[in-house]
């Protein structure tokens, strides 16, 4: 459906604003070739100055995640493209955001689970776009997506804003799970910047059983860049 919704669109650039022949992606061959990409720990999904296992951080202090994988960081044009999808109901970027994460995971987990949004703040924006990123990336890599399976059970403060302390204090008992899960699965986010809300939903998951957690994001930022 949504491939059939961005088809029907205009043919316009989504970051040049030039006219875009028929194409994969929603913007052009000049935009796509200039998208930025860097080396990273496969790990925690930092940067690095070349791809690695593990990085210092990871061997001092490992996350509760067992890889990261990512697009880029939250800066142009990447910045520009989440915010458009993610806040003014451009949802029809699903497909090629989904693409460009899609061709950075070489094994995927068989069932992708969304970061869950409370209820209300579903209700005011419309739609969860984590739920809308993972079921398109699902659909892409031929796997699973369960949206339900997660729950934000206790409306928290936006994390946007907040340091590392106030965003782990802020996710306390927020999330419970509602099902049997697999021993592998992926976590699915648009940004993931200090890593306390995934790393709370991994917790949450390893209580439950779960022995592999795959984080994918299309953004990782570093905590200081915020």
């Amino acid at each position: 459906m949504l491939s059939t919704i961005l088809r029907a669109l205009p043919l316009r650039c989504q970051l040049c604003h030039h006219r875009l022949e028929q194409h994969a992606y929603p913007w052009c061959h000049a935009c796509h070739a200039s998208l930025p990409s860097q080396p990273r720990c496969l790990h925690c999904g930092l940067p690095t100055p070349y791809v690695i296992e593990s990085c210092g951080r990871c061997l001092k202090k490992p996350p509760p995640w067992d890889s990261l994988v990512c697009v880029g960081a939250y800066s142009f044009p990447y910045d520009k493209l989440l915010h458009r999808f993610k806040y003014q109901g451009h949802y029809w970027l699903a497909p090629a955001l989904a693409k460009l994460l899609a061709t950075e995971i070489e094994s995927p987990a068989p069932l992708l689970l969304p970061v869950p949004m409370h209820w209300k703040r579903r209700l005011w924006r419309g739609f969860n776009h984590s739920s809308v990123l993972a079921a398109e990336l699902a659909r892409q890599l031929k796997v699973q997506s369960e949206p339900n399976v997660l729950k934000r059970i206790r409306a928290t403060r936006q994390q946007q804003g907040l340091d590392r302390q106030s965003r782990l204090s802020n996710l306390k008992q927020a999330f419970s799970i509602e099902g049997k899960l697999p021993p592998h699965i992926a976590l699915v986010d648009d940004v993931v910047t200090t890593g306390a809300t995934v790393a709370q939903l991994c917790r949450l998951l390893r209580q439950h059983g779960v022995e592999r957690i795959d984080v994918y994001c299309l953004c990782r930022t570093p905590p200081e860049a915020t």
